[in-house]
């Protein structure tokens, strides 16, 4: 018997949702770096709380570490992601793909990243 994960898989039984990224690009300009998600209930909905993220790729190289990171859903539906004091997140806080943690408010469109480079 074979089973199907789903898109979005909890990291506990009922505990913090786990997500993918399925793509990174840099705009034309070299300022914004995009990381595209699947759509689903974690993201856009009036969700409040912690999300586990997967960066799966790593940000193209010559990107500039100015460049400001956006999380989109389906190409679309760019939501900033900030650091502390709702500083803008750039690719120098970032330290590489693999798993970081960040805070979403749905209704607001907050998100926070917790885990990263920062001084």
């Amino acid at each position: 018997m074979s089973t199907v994960l789903p898109f979005r898989i909890n990291t506990n039984v009922n505990g913090i949702p786990a997500i993918s990224s399925q793509s990174v690009s840099v705009n034309a300009a070299g300022d914004t770096v995009s990381y595209d998600f699947q759509n689903h209930p974690t993201t856009g909905g009036n969700f409040r709380g912690w999300i586990t993220v997967r960066l799966a790729q790593a940000v193209p190289t010559g990107t500039a570490d100015t460049a400001q990171v956006v999380f989109t859903t389906e190409g679309g539906n760019a939501i900033p992601l900030l650091g502390y004091d709702a500083a803008p997140v750039t690719v120098a806080n970032l330290r590489g793909s693999g798993v970081y943690l960040v805070w979403y408010e749905g209704s607001t469109r907050y998100l926070q990243l917790a885990t990263g480079n920062f001084t």
